[in-house]
């Protein structure tokens, strides 16, 4: 049986979804300029995820943001379940404060059942938040300032982000992502 390389797959879904849809329109920048690092966790347990976690952003931390803006580690070997993998945010943004960097960065989340609280399971909204694997994203808190300050009104993308999944649909996000 061929598996699907969990990197290859992200970066479809980035291109494709995030990019291609206009989903984050703050996200084409930084890809074009190759400043989004791609990071494959081995991690198989939480606690090994959280150590991989905390290395990466303290990776980041250290790194020039004209070299690394961004990252994405992708973990598909561990909290497969949304519920498990919403609880571990906590523990990731501890990571983030233990670690000396509130204000710095942000850890923001990705998961193949995302699912946004006070809506079912299949509202196209939820697909804002879905990629193909569980994915932690490490985001720079100057560059989402800065990304604010060129679109003041983030609930606008929301609404429209939302629109343009209704619009999409199901089958349509499906053939998106094939």
């Amino acid at each position: 049986m061929d598996v699907e390389d969990p990197i290859a797959a992200t970066r479809r879904w980035l291109e494709r979804a995030v990019i291609g849809l206009n989903l984050c329109p703050f996200a084409k920048a930084v890809y074009v300029k190759q400043q989004v690092r791609f990071v494959l966790s081995e991690a198989t347990t939480p606690d090994a995820l959280l150590d991989e976690l905390a290395s990466e952003l303290s990776l980041l931390a250290r790194t020039d943001p004209d070299v690394v803006d961004t990252t994405l580690l992708v973990h598909p070997r561990v909290l497969a379940d949304f519920l498990d993998y919403n609880d571990f945010l906590d523990r990731a943004d501890a990571a983030v404060a233990a670690l000396g960097l509130e204000g710095e960065i942000q850890v923001a989340s990705f998961h193949p059942q995302y699912r946004f609280a006070g809506t079912y399971a299949d509202e196209m909204g939820n697909f804002t938040n879905r990629s193909p694997y569980p994915t932690l994203h490490l985001l720079r808190e100057a560059s989402i300032d800065r990304a604010v300050a060129a679109f003041p009104d983030p609930d606008v993308i929301v609404e429209r982000n939302i629109a343009t999944l209704e619009k999409l649909g199901p089958e349509g996000w499906d053939r998106l992502m094939e």
